[in-house]
Formats: C-alpha cells, sequence, structure tokens
C-alpha cells in the first residue's frame, strides 16, 4: 500500500506565470467588447438597408454595440451568483430578444421577429442550462 506522505508547511513552491488564461478580468472585458462591436456593426449595417453609410447609422451601431456589451458584461458579473437554472434563463432571455431586435430590423413581421427571438432563447437557455448543469463546481 503506498500512499503520499504529508509534506511541511512550508515546502510548496508556488509557481507564478504569466498566462493571461487564469485572470478573470481580460475575458471579461475582452469577450463582452468583441460581442458589442459585432452586435454592432450587425445592427448597423442591417438598419442601414443598401444605402449609404452615413452618421446615424454609425450612432446606431455604436450604442446598440454598447447596449448589448453593458448587458453582456452586468451577465458575466452577476450571472454565476445565480443559481444555473436562472443563470442559463438569462443568458437565454438576452439573446433571444438581441436576435428578434435584429430580425425586426430587417421589416418583417412582429411574429416572425417573436418566432426567431423563442426559439434562439430557448436553444441558447438549454446549450446553456446543459453547461451549468455538466461542468457544476
Amino acid at each position: 500500500m503506498a500512499h503520499a506522505a504529508p509534506t511541511a508547511p512550508g515546502r510548496h513552491h508556488h509557481r507564478r506565470t504569466t498566462d493571461t488564461a487564469h485572470h478573470p478580468s481580460t475575458s471579461v472585458y475582452a469577450r463582452p467588447l468583441l460581442a458589442g462591436l459585432v452586435y454592432g456593426v450587425w445592427a448597423a449595417f442591417i438598419q442601414r438597408q443598401t444605402g449609404p453609410v452615413d452618421a446615424g447609422n454609425v450612432f446606431y451601431g455604436i450604442l446598440c454595440g454598447v447596449i448589448f456589451a453593458g448587458i453582456m458584461f452586468a451577465l458575466a458579473r452577476i450571472g454565476p451568483r445565480l443559481p444555473r437554472e436562472l443563470h442559463a434563463a438569462a443568458y437565454g432571455v438576452f439573446l433571444g430578444v438581441a436576435a428578434g431586435y435584429l430580425h425586426s430590423l430587417t421589416n418583417g413581421s412582429v411574429l416572425r421577429s417573436v418566432a426567431v427571438g423563442l426559439a434562439v432563447g430557448a436553444g441558447v437557455g438549454l446549450a446553456a442550462f446543459y453547461r451549468y448543469y455538466t461542468h457544476e463546481a
């Protein structure tokens, strides 16, 4: 029978790393900013409707991107403190509303925008719940 021998309390050598994968501050800001940038450009592109790019389109894209990034940042900060069901539902609702809004910019029917939002929200909510359920800490 082999057992690990106990070690003295002061003998552990902790290695300092400069890897940014373990620093949450990098991904906490980078992911929402990148997603907000993509969402803002996408919203401005749809809202432009093949017309020329003007200051209104640029402002609209920046506004949509900032709002999207702000909500995503808030969910990333507050979400881990929520129960897994509520955490998954929050992401599902957020991305369902975001997708439904983007679809509403295409001048489609309101019912189709709601259907797209519900489908995306349900899919994201289920996928998030599965991820949180299987990766419990």
